[in-house]
């Protein structure tokens, strides 16, 4: 029996699982929670695998694992994320959010149900596989947070090495019910920066006898736009995005300060260092000639690595997805988005594959994610996001062993 031929045992019976999967889906996109507060998801992560039958780890503030051990063979690991987003809902789907102000406007719902079940598929046909499947329910994915907490929890030494480490994520830019893949450097790394620069307030009418740091803020959002323009090659890709400038009350008052938030994406770690380290450079050279009266502070957050795939694994996944997907198995563009994902296989020392998963069957018209209007089509989505897992485990799970996945 090949790989996919034991996928396809595996699936043979997904069907039967439908309805309840939906419900699922549905009743974790009704009920969102924020990145670190998961804990009614988590607890129906929990409440399913303790139905499937599956062992259940808790590692971290909310992040579970389900764990199933088969027999000798490799170690797969497969990775969901659970949080949502800090937002208004206006899909307009019957299932929305009742959490004001939360929302599911990612897919994160998407995957849990997805992984859930493919664990429930893989536990009931032990017989046409062997090895170990961890299915790692991570929190916090939006922060930045939730899988550097589950690796300070000591996930490294609750769980066996995975050989190979794989995560999915619905998107509208891969067409509907179709899996893409692609090789290398797939997201981007990512920071955010709070600067705040420093003036000297005083009278709208009398400029002269302070330091305005309106004008020095809006001095410095010109002059960072030319970093991607004139400092980053053009064979290279790169963003600088200010997304917020806040300073002042009142239109006669001359504030005291004024606080930029900037965002940099990168899709090489050392022009995302070399971007960090413009933006300081030119943030302290306008504070000089402004006359600042003392130096801009400089506060990093919701740091992202870079998300590269190995590209032997890569292979194996697209090879076995175009063996079972057929022309529904597509390259992936790539995605100035970020992800915290690599942050747990880097910590294993595992190389890994994250692919994309196709939610609209009407790409012209698919919100993009983290739109206020994201909702997935239920089907075929998370039938296909069930298989693709299942697929992809397979070429390990359930192939001649060993495999030696190149190393990163």
């Amino acid at each position: 029996m090949t790989a996919n031929e034991a996928a396809a045992a595996i699936l043979a019976d997904l069907a039967d699982t439908a309805a309840a999967r939906e419900a699922l889906y549905k009743d974790l996109h009704r009920h969102p929670e924020l990145s670190m507060e998961e804990h009614r998801t988590s607890g129906v992560i929990a409440d399913e695998l303790a139905r499937i039958g599956v062992e259940d780890i808790a590692i971290g503030v909310t992040g579970r694992v389900g764990v199933i051990r088969n027999g000798d063979g490799p170690v797969v690991a497969m990775r969901a994320d659970f949080d949502a987003l800090p937002m208004d809902e206006e899909s307009g789907v019957d299932y929305a959010s009742v959490n004001p102000g939360v929302a599911h406007s990612c897919g994160h719902d998407v995957h849990v149900t997805a992984l859930l079940g493919a664990v429930e598929q893989l536990n009931e046909h032990r017989d046409a596989w062997s090895g170990t499947f961890l299915a790692i329910f991570q929190p916090g994915e939006e922060a930045g947070a939730g899988a550097r907490d589950m690796v300070d929890a000591g996930i490294v030494d609750k769980l066996p090495k995975p050989d190979v480490a794989l995560a999915q994520h619905v998107l509208g830019t891969v067409p509907g019910g179709a899996v893409g893949t692609r090789r290398g450097p797939v997201l981007t790394t990512a920071s955010s920066i709070e600067i705040t620069v420093h003036g000297a307030g005083t009278h709208g009418s009398m400029p002269n006898l302070g330091v305005d740091p309106i004008v020095l803020g809006a001095a410095i959002v010109g002059r960072l736009q030319t970093i991607v323009s004139r400092e980053v090659a053009p064979t290279d890709t790169a963003v600088v995005t200010v997304g917020s400038f806040h300073g002042g009350t009142k239109s006669n008052i001359i504030p005291d300060s004024v606080t930029l938030l900037v965002n940099t994406r990168a899709y090489d770690t050392d022009v995302a260092q070399r971007l960090h380290a413009a933006i300081e450079r030119i943030v302290r050279a306008e504070c000089d000639a402004a006359r600042s009266p003392k130096a801009p502070d400089f506060r990093y957050y919701d740091q992202y690595p870079l998300t590269i795939n190995d590209d032997a694994v890569t292979d194996r996944v697209r090879a076995a997805f175009d063996g079972y997907f057929g022309d529904d198995s597509v390259d992936m563009p790539a995605a100035p988005a970020s992800e915290d994902f690599s942050i747990i296989p880097d910590a294993f020392g595992t190389p890994y594959c994250y692919w994309g998963l196709g939610g609209f069957a009407d790409m012209e018209s698919a919100p993009g994610n983290h739109s206020p209007k994201f909702a997935p089509d239920i089907q075929p989505t998370l039938d296909r996001g069930a298989q693709a897992i299942v697929v992809a485990a397979c070429a390990w799970l359930a192939a001649d062993w060993p495999v030696k996945p190149a190393g990163r």
